[in-house]
């Protein structure tokens, strides 16, 4: 009986997100929302991983998207996690590859949970054919320049495609468009990403420094747009027991919360705090501080969820 619900289970989701895809609005989708080492991280055994470990449901991926656009049949991802087998999967159920080709992959910068998952790409896996990995100039270096990912280049599994700061790619009645951001650069540069749909438009912040490193204003930004996925690593100071996170460049939730107190009701509800770490506790629902990032009308994204575009 167990092994008929779960297939009656997969048929409903699977049915759902072809009703979904086949509208003609593009969409993004969720993917992954947690730091590069994913929930519960290697050789945590503290309170807050053991469920993970105990139970394989609640383990959660890498931060990822999907954008999807039903009306010209293809898909894009935003970041090559470690997660990649499982995040692809997720996104066959949702836009099946022989409907939704995938149209190419776009990387934010060379830190782990971004780009090794295009390992998976190679021929001891899945020896894909020419996938257009879209990356900045010296992360196009990087790539092309260091093993194992230049054998992924001639192979000819992956072809790069070289995106420059502000030059907008377009894809019919979608445009994806790199900006940079102020982050640690020991390999590569680091991109937020412009994503805008015939009617919507997001930004994708994953990693960045403190908000005040950057020349832009986050929270005029912020109101610019519909969606804005940002950075939220951490919650607050504090949270990393042992160490100085004066010295982490990442900004806190509860940093980002003040910096954002003076947005409207409507503008407050464009933000998506995202690429939460495993200590973080937005990445529990029922956590004291999950209910008050959402009591003043910010959201949490979670795998699954669609914004349409």
């Amino acid at each position: 009986m167990r092994k008929i619900r779960i297939q009656l289970g997969s048929l409903v989701c699977l049915w759902s997100a072809l009703i979904y895809a086949q509208n003609d609005d593009p969409y993004i989708y969720v993917l992954g929302v947690v730091q590069d080492a994913g929930y519960p991280q290697a050789a945590c055994y503290k309170l807050h991983c053991m469920p993970g470990w105990k139970d394989v449901r609640l383990r959660r991926g890498a931060t990822s998207l999907a954008l999807i656009d039903p009306l010209a049949n293809r898909k894009f991802l935003f970041e090559a996690t470690p997660n990649l087998p499982a995040q692809l999967y997720q996104l066959e159920v949702e836009a099946p590859g022989d409907q939704f080709p995938l149209s190419g992959i776009f990387l934010t910068h060379a830190h782990i949970g971004h780009y090794t998952g295009l390992m998976f790409l190679g021929h001891e896996a899945m020896d894909a054919s020419n996938i257009p990995v879209y990356a900045m100039p010296r992360m196009e270096t990087f790539l092309a320049g260091n093993g194992p990912w230049s054998q992924l280049v001639k192979f000819q599994n992956i072809s790069i495609i070289s995106l420059r700061n502000g030059q907008k790619q377009e894809f019919g009645q979608l445009s994806v468009t790199p900006f940079l951001v102020p982050h640690r650069h020991e390999y590569s540069e680091t991109v937020g990403y412009r994503i805008e749909g015939p009617d919507k438009t997001a930004i994708f912040i994953p990693d960045i420094n403190k908000w005040s490193a950057w020349n832009t204003d986050i929270a005029e930004l912020v109101k610019t747009v519909d969606y804005a996925l940002l950075d939220a690593t951490f919650y607050a100071a504090g949270e990393l027991p042992g160490r100085d996170m004066s010295r982490i460049g990442h900004p806190f939730v509860s940093e980002s919360m003040e910096h954002f107190k003076d947005l409207s009701p409507e503008d407050r509800n464009k933000v998506w705090f995202i690429h939460m770490n495993h200590t973080n506790p937005l990445l529990n629902d029922d956590s004291e501080e999950s209910r008050y990032v959402r009591s003043a009308g910010f959201n949490i994204a979670k795998e699954g969820i669609r914004l349409p575009l």
